[in-house]
């Protein structure tokens, strides 16, 4: 062996590696997003308890970060299991494509609504987060740890993606069009709403109404 094949032998070798130790902690993140999601009706409690406004603002501020941070983290680290090259050659959780196509659909509910404000889109939130968690962690658990228990028979098989080519492909395409679509969707928005005050502001220079100074009033 000369030194380009032991190069990319350590090449290939550390990527495959790092690519699954980001698998295999992946489940830690989703149970902190969970925990964190699902913690705010006690970090509410807890707050109308607290007598000194500067330190409730202070508590739900860093609350706030630390929960939504985790999430785009989260995200950011999922987006490596619409990698072609990574998600057929190296042996990852199935359903883990589509599992980051719900999660980024549970952060545009985040981004479009308020679920901190709206029961309805803290419901739907809620639910996506679920979803998108289970279809990770339970392929994760019963297909990459579960491969060498002989007594599950061809389960972990069916739920790796290397060992399941005829499913994990068209789930691969499948996701990354979603992925995709989704984004654009998201980004025409933004374009069409470009400029245009949001509810309740004016655009400087623009004449305020006849009755204004009333509702000022």
């Amino acid at each position: 062996m000369n030194a380009d094949d032991l190069a990319a032998a350590l090449t290939s070798g550390a990527s495959g590696w790092l690519v699954l130790s980001l698998a295999a902690v992946l489940p830690i993140l989703w149970a902190f997003t969970l925990s964190l999601h699902f913690a705010r009706p006690y970090i509410i409690r807890f707050l109308q308890k607290l007598t000194l406004r500067f330190g409730g603002d202070v508590w739900w501020l860093s609350y706030v970060l630390v929960r939504d941070g985790l999430l785009l983290v989260t995200l950011g680290l999922s987006t490596i299991f619409l990698m072609p090259n990574l998600y057929l050659s190296v042996g990852l959780p199935i359903t883990a494509p589509i599992a980051t196509v719900v999660l980024l659909w549970a952060t545009v509910v985040k981004m479009l609504r308020d679920p901190d404000e709206d029961p309805a889109a803290f419901r739907l939130y809620s639910l996506l987060l679920v979803l998108a968690s289970a279809l990770y962690i339970v392929p994760q658990v019963y297909g990459m740890e579960a491969a060498d228990q002989a007594y599950l028979g061809d389960l972990p098989a069916s739920l790796i993606s290397t060992t399941n080519l005829a499913l994990a492909r068209p789930i691969l395409w499948i996701s990354l069009a979603l992925f995709v679509l989704t984004c654009g969707l998201l980004f025409a928005r933004y374009l069409m709403l470009l400029g245009k005050p949001a509810d309740g502001e004016t655009i400087v220079g623009e004449p305020l109404p006849a009755d204004a100074p009333a509702r000022a009033a």
